[in-house]
């Protein structure tokens, strides 16, 4: 049962995170320590209050919720304990799986794309295209009437990419990619680089930037950070900028502040997460090897 500020929330859609992948395997807990064993993952979930707290407003009761639940949260069950202060009602155009994508990875982009500052004038790449927050940048970018040329990994993802409204799409697997950016840009230069795969792959997008480009950095899901040299900056005249973690709280009012906008986003349909077909909550080993592997398109969800 709940405890003082704590609710009981009947599990309709837990999100999978990659870190969720990386503390299963003993390798990291991000930014922080990994947890003590045992422990439940699952850092979001959606569903309904099933109980409250002794403490807490029993209105909750009934009531269709999403929260982040934290590091290693335990949200891969069908009952998960949130607390109250987490939580946010969904809104009425937001499916359960479509909550959890935005209260997450939703959040972590209006950030982003706060720092980004993308006008019409831009030219936006996005590695990493297909993928829950790549999908939302180039919303945003055509949003702004600015040119989005995004990344994927394999032809299934381009194509995904190309029907999520990119200018431009490609595979960043195939060799000389930067050189056909060139050629379907016809001229004009990339101006933003949205980074969180670093690499390779963030490297010849650095190199891709037109004089005075903007770099947003927020992750490095190829296993390394993109290089560059305080020479590289001052060459290209770039601005870069780290912008997850104590930056993103402190700009922003916490993490809280950037939820409710992105739920009201997603709401009104101004941004529209993409969420892979959900998994069963039985198979979350599957879930996981589908994410490492690289296979998924979307936010990855289980569902009871």
């Amino acid at each position: 049962m709940p405890g003082a500020g704590q609710v009981l929330v009947e599990v309709a859609a837990a999100g999978v995170h990659l870190l969720d992948t990386s503390i299963r395997s003993g390798a990291s807990g991000g930014p922080f320590p990994l947890p003590a064993l045992p422990m439940t993952p699952g850092r979001e979930v959606a569903g309904t209050v099933a109980a409250t707290g002794p403490d807490v407003d029993r209105s909750w009761i009934g009531k269709h919720v999403v929260a982040h639940l934290g590091m290693a949260g335990g949200g891969y069950a069908s009952l998960a304990v949130a607390a109250a202060a987490s939580l946010h009602e969904v809104p009425e155009t937001l499916t359960a799986e479509q909550a959890v994508a935005t209260i997450g990875t939703g959040r972590t982009a209006v950030g982003i794309l706060d720092a980004a500052e993308l006008t019409a004038d831009d030219v936006v790449l996005v590695p990493a295209a297909a993928g829950g927050l790549g999908s939302l940048f180039l919303q945003a970018a055509r949003g702004v009437g600015a040119v989005a040329v995004g990344l994927a990994g394999g032809p299934e993802k381009v194509e995904r990419v190309r029907a999520l409204g990119a200018d431009v799409a490609l595979d960043y697997r195939e060799p000389g990619w930067p050189d056909r950016v060139r050629a379907a840009l016809d001229g004009r230069v990339p101006t933003v680089l949205l980074d969180g795969v670093g690499g390779e792959v963030g490297r010849a997008g650095l190199e891709l930037l037109d004089t005075g480009g903007r770099i947003v950095m927020f992750g490095w899901t190829s296993g390394a950070a993109t290089e560059f040299t305080t020479a590289d900056i001052v060459a290209g005249s770039l601005s870069v900028v780290w912008i997850t973690g104590p930056r993103m709280l402190k700009r922003y009012g916490g993490l809280r502040g950037l939820e409710s906008r992105a739920l009201a986003d997603a709401a009104a349909g101004r941004l529209v997460p993409l969420v892979h077909p959900p998994f069963p909550l039985a198979e979350a080993g599957a879930a996981h090897r589908a994410l490492e592997g690289r296979a998924t398109i979307g936010k990855v969800v289980l569902t009871p």
